[in-house]
């Protein structure tokens, strides 16, 4: 029987136990990929500088139905454009400063289909 894939963890490191690279499950390494994705601002990579979606300048924005729209489309078009072939996003829900929430604070959701095991997978992200 063939070893389920695993790949690099984030953040990178080195395993105390085995003294290799610390791997973990793909569906997790993807979950982490998703994770980084969301929050990283744009120009923070020097060497992908249009890498992120910039979440965190949002997060003082009004709380109405445009800024959960632009959360959205910021999302899908971050997903689609660096983890295309990966994940298939299903759906990306947005809240931010309501009652179970900070003022401040937005959370956002995603449901994606993991390409490869055709799973459905979710991240919650919450910035501040």
């Amino acid at each position: 029987m063939a070893n389920p894939r695993s790949d690099f963890a984030f953040p990178f490191r080195v395993d105390p136990a085995s003294q290799q690279t610390a791997q973990v499950a793909y569906p997790a390494h993807v979950d982490q990929m998703v994770r980084q994705l969301l929050l990283t601002s744009p120009g923070e990579r020097v060497n992908l500088p249009q890498f992120g979606c910039g979440l965190r300048s949002l997060v003082f924005a009004p709380n109405t139905d445009a800024l959960a729209a632009t959360v959205k489309l910021r999302v899908m078009q971050g997903l689609s454009q660096w983890l295309a072939g990966i994940v298939n996003v299903v759906d990306v829900e947005v809240a931010g400063g309501t009652a179970l929430l900070d003022a401040g604070t937005l959370a956002v959701t995603v449901i994606y289909t993991l390409v490869e095991t055709q799973t459905n997978q979710t991240v919650t992200v919450t910035v501040q």
